[in-house]
């Protein structure tokens, strides 16, 4: 689709869903529409409903984390025409303490994307039938993408052979002293031995007496 016909295609939108959209814009040529929090529920049915648009498919529900806006969150709905051979991305801005209306009444596939939207972000929607986590265990603490969260989390696994379970315990990240000397690890790749190599035998010949070799033969 030309970028005149997704223009064409955004201003039926926008006038068809007044109060419901505030704007819209082509990203790399795909089309983007800003809906209201409340209303997404409302826009997602009528691009799955109107016969222009005719996105049929809810292709994935995703978030991004801004730290330091005031509406944190944008959450990103990817819509799929097959019909109309086009996709349709609809976001919204969230606060950190606000809910996101469930579009699963709209869209059934919606039912496991908003949990994994409510697991790694915490992002709370409201009205879905079975908010849980998805990806981690039901007692995990945080939601690993959120910016704020640490990268090695908080909490390590391990296997506890005298209780015979899986136990957690807070991350430690103790090891041993270690020089980085940027020489290559490789064994046989030079005519002399480098650190760490003694455990294996010299070889015969290295990379250069090879070429040498191979100019003679």
């Amino acid at each position: 689709m030309s970028d005149e016909a997704f223009i064409d295609l955004a201003e039926h939108i926008t006038e068809s869903l007044k109060g419901s959209v505030s704007k819209y814009e082509m990203i790399r040529g795909a089309l983007v529409v800003y809906a209201e929090r409340e209303k997404v529920a409302r826009v997602l049915q009528f691009l799955r409903d109107d016969r222009e648009c005719a996105c049929k498919q809810l292709i994935d529900i995703t978030a991004v984390d801004y730290p330091e806006r005031e509406e944190r969150f944008d959450v990103v709905y990817q819509l799929l025409s097959v019909a109309q051979n086009h996709r349709i991305r609809v976001k919204i801005q969230v606060a950190e303490e606000e809910q996101v209306p469930s579009v699963t009444d709209v869209f059934s596939a919606a039912g496991w994307l908003e949990r994994e939207v409510w697991d790694m972000y915490g992002l709370y929607f409201s009205n879905h039938p079975d908010l849980r986590r998805i990806l981690t265990d039901y007692g995990f603490q945080g939601h690993p993408l959120r910016k704020d969260f640490p990268l090695t989390g908080y909490v390590e696994v391990r296997y506890d052979d005298e209780l015979k379970r899986v136990v957690y315990e807070p991350v430690k990240l103790t090891q041993d002293f270690r020089r980085f000397d940027f020489l290559s690890p490789w064994d046989g790749m030079t005519d002399v031995q480098l650190p760490g190599d003694e455990k294996g035998a010299k070889p015969e010949f290295g990379c250069a007496d090879y070429r040498d070799r191979k100019k003679a033969s």
